[in-house]
């Protein structure tokens, strides 16, 4: 043997161990980064090779091979001159892929236990790096939360500005709204429905020179009309050309994330300045929409955005989605400046996994969305939002019947909503509408202003509708809500029950009519290709039942004082209805009826209204919505909506209610085609790319033989693909090397080879053919598998995954309604 041949044998290159580097010796591989080994005394077919020239090879291919690139590096690498170094997370997904919690979870454990123990070696620049490693949570979310509020402040700003430039401009300053515009007006007065007259203030009709009259009305109507379809137009261009994710609320797509499931480009910067724009100019249209719902994926894509600067979560996928938890919260804090409101949503509602450590970083970042809004003002009077209540409001204990009928009221509003809606969703997806979006945007845009031009209470936004409906009526308020007979003489003095006057009565009926015209809008608004909301309409139609409601109440009080009900519970001199008590309540109502919250709604409508002492009544609404909801339909308007676009989403609140196992479930069955898999020993680089090619699956189990089916390993198909790609690059392997899976297998034939066994997951979760299906559905839900395989005695039988049980309980479910 030549000198150059014994040096060559004794080569240690990159071995995890010394019992690697001795079984790498028997079996004839020499191991190259603790992954490739080739035969030893060869060098790619090389007989005789030198040990210079092997080591200048191994140099050489550190620029065009990095190790580092390789996926499974959870548990750190080796380098050639056998030292660790710090263990890099490269997960990648493909679209509309599930993640695997448990890999991804234990990879960043083992990142974290490697940064642990460098640390303890005492030098400065490791105690820097784990210091940076544990605060870079927090500086993630505080950014986030910095984001999410500017972005809520400008998107508050732009959409008042723009609403209240369809009937005119302000002349001090054009940038003012028509309330801040006469805020410091001398002869400020107010028409009717509360709307602030005052000379800074101009109209278009009277730019044109139009004074009075039926001409004024008609310029103006057109000129309502032409503001809000350009609006709604542009918004519908924007989502189309730049941002198709961005339309629609983006709460179901949210939760559908947050449950593992990957939609590339759904949180990205484009989505999130389109859908920023896309507000604006939808709810400046007058459109049956809210922007708070899309609050929620405006945060979502800057906490996407931020966390791509902290590799710690932005290339862990599962670890992401504690950062997206957070950012959902801070979502609802700037659309209703309720921090611990958005933090309950984000735990009731959105999030799948939400650790205690997430439970804090959301509160932060709710907090810090919240103060950022205060901070920018952007209604002015430092208010967070356009709807409040300026009064201590109370209520006796017999309004409780009343407060569960509206709560009753909401669940029957959730319950039809959610059934004529998911129907009319199904006309836009399967009929030629849906071909037409943008045609479809200015048709309903259209038919709004036009029709809502003709009632004062349609014409004006929905949040300063809704601001009115839950105020008291003040002395001096002359308005049609508080059309009474006035019996007091200063406007200190408290206003006690009085006689309703004429426009008490017509106001009733413009809220009917103004109720039924929500109700029909609202249908067809939700879900056209611009950025819309649920929470502002639900909770506007809320508050025109509960103020008709309370209207009502306050009329018979007043009429039969002697009723042995207001008797017992009013007192003659003081006035205990308030119509906007019940507005309040009413809203709550309706909104948990659409979306079947109750902890985190009670909680937003506290923070919305300052109205602790509301806490019972919105409790006992929220309550009767949900309870009564339920009863008729499961499941609130976003489950219905994610299963009408058959996102795999795997609901953790539900329990499996039908008998079936898992090989009852498992593919292939009888008729499937039989099961892809890999044999340890014996395929080729090109047999294997084959099987990748032509398949869809996210990865392949690995058996002993296609005879005796014993199962060894399973490995991911993006694992195979990257090794593969960096052999092909370093150009020593060729399609016919054989590619091995097993640690203790031998090279008996002496040929050139590859080792993948490091790729290989050797304890992959098995459970057994006869495992109850309930069993199944528990490990998915709570341990966030995307595959389980089913074995026989340790023989793979099938595999099954979260779309597999989602077919299933679909089918399940079909059966049972038949």
């Amino acid at each position: 043997m030549s000198r150059g041949k014994r040096e060559f044998e004794n080569i240690t290159v990159g071995y995890s161990n010394q019992a690697d580097q001795e079984d790498s010796r028997k079996n004839g591989y020499v191991e190259f980064f603790g992954i490739t080994r080739v035969r030893k005394g060869t060098f790619l077919n090389e007989e005789v090779v030198q040990s210079e020239k092997i080591i200048n090879d191994i140099v050489a291919m550190d620029a065009g091979f990095d190790p580092n690139q390789l996926p499974d590096l959870s548990i750190g690498q080796t380098n050639i001159f056998n030292e660790r170094i710090m263990p890099k997370i490269t997960e990648k997904y493909g679209n509309f892929h599930t993640i695997d919690w448990l890999r991804d979870l234990s990879k960043d454990k083992y990142r974290h236990k490697w940064l642990k123990k460098q640390k303890e070696k005492g030098k400065l620049i490791d105690k820097l790096q784990a210091w940076h490693d544990a605060g870079s949570g927090w500086f993630c979310v505080l950014l986030i939360g910095l984001g999410a509020g500017i972005a809520a402040g400008v998107v508050d700003i732009g959409s008042n500005w723009t609403s209240n430039i369809k009937s005119g401009y302000c002349k001090k300053a054009f940038w003012l709204n028509r309330e801040q515009c006469c805020w410091d007006a001398l002869n400020i007065t107010y028409d009717n429905y509360k709307n602030p007259i005052c000379d800074e203030w101009i109209s278009w009709t009277e730019v044109l020179g139009l004074k009075s009259g039926s001409t004024e009305y008609f310029f103006a109507l057109i000129i309502h009309v032409i503001f809000a379809v350009m609006f709604g137009t542009v918004a519908a261009v924007l989502v189309k050309v730049y941002a198709p994710y961005a339309c629609g609320s983006g709460v179901p797509e949210i939760k559908t994330i947050l449950s593992g499931f990957v939609i590339r480009g759904y949180l990205g910067k484009w989505t999130l300045i389109i859908k920023s724009l896309g507000m604006i100019l939808g709810s400046s249209a007058g459109l049956t929409l809210g922007k708070e719902g899309p609050f929620v994926h405006v945060a979502s894509c800057c906490g996407n955005i931020f966390s791509y600067f902290f590799p710690k979560y932005g290339r862990n996928e599962a670890k992401k989605r504690e950062i997206l938890s957070a950012a959902a919260s801070a979502g609802v804090a700037v659309a209703f400046g309720a921090p611990i409101g958005g933090v309950l949503f984000s735990l009731e509602e959105v999030s799948y996994y939400f650790p205690l450590k997430t439970l804090w970083r959301s509160f932060f970042c709710a907090m810090v969305a919240a103060f950022i809004v205060r901070t920018i003002n952007p209604y002015g009077k430092e208010r967070d939002v356009i709807f409040f209540i300026e009064y201590q409001p109370e209520w006796s204990f017999f309004e409780l019947i009343p407060f569960i009928i509206l709560g009753l009221l909401g669940g029957l509003f959730g319950y039809y909503f959610i059934k004529v809606n998911i129907l009319w969703c199904k006309i836009r997806k399967t009929t030629k509408l849906g071909k037409f979006p943008i045609t479809e945007v200015i048709l309903i845009s259209l038919i709004t202003a036009f029709f809502g031009f003709f009632n004062e209470y349609t014409r004006m936004s929905m949040p300063e509708l809704i601001r009115r409906l839950v105020g008291k009526c003040g002395p001096s308020d002359d308005s049609y809500l508080c059309d009474y007979a006035k019996n007091i003489t200063s406007a200190n003095e408290e206003v006690i029950p009085t006689k309703d006057n004429f426009g008490v009565h017509e106001a009733i009926w413009k809220l009917f009519l103004a109720l039924l015209f929500y109700l029909v809008m609202l249908v067809l608004t939700f879900g056209i290709k611009i950025p819309c909301g649920l929470f502002v309409p639900s909770l506007a139609i809320g508050a025109i039942t509960g103020r008709i409601i309370g209207i009502a109440m306050e009329i018979l009080s007043f009429n039969y004082p002697s009723f042995f009900v207001f008797a017992a519970g009013c007192n003659e001199n003081v006035a205990c209805i308030i119509p906007g008590v019940y507005a309040i309540v009413g809203a709550c109502a309706f909104l948990g009826g659409a979306t079947r919250m109750t902890v985190s709604l009670v909680v937003i409508m506290v923070e919305l209204t300052s109205g602790l002492s509301l806490i019972v009544p919105l409790m006992v609404s929220a309550f009767s919505a949900k309870l009564f909801g339920e009863f008729l339909c499961p499941g609130g308007i976003y489950d219905a909506h994610i299963n009408l676009n058959n996102y795999p989403f795997l609901d953790n609140k539900e329990d499996y209610e039908f008998s079936a196992f898992a090989v009852d479930v498992m593919k292939p069955q009888k008729n499937d085609p039989p099961l892809t898999v890999l044999i340890q020993d014996g395929m080729t680089i090109s047999q294997i790319e084959e099987i990748t090619e032509k398949s869809n699956f996210t990865g392949f189990p690995i058996v002993v033989s296609h005879e005796s089916q014993l199962l060894v390993g399973y490995i991911l198909k993006r694992d195979l693909v990257m090794a593969f790609d960096q052999y092909k690059k370093s150009g020593l392997v060729n399609s016919n090397t054989l590619v091995k899976f097993s640690k203790t297998l031998s090279n008996k034939k002496n040929e050139t080879c590859i080792k993948l066994d490091r790729l290989v997951e050797m304890a992959p979760i098995c459970v057994s053919d006869q495992t109850p299906m309930d069993t199944v559905t528990d490990l998915f839900k709570k341990m966030g598998l995307s595959i389980l395989l089913v074995t026989h005695f340790g023989k793979l039988l099938g595999v099954i995954t979260k779309k597999d049980i989602l077919k299933h309980l679909a089918e399940e479910r079909e059966k049972k309604n038949l």
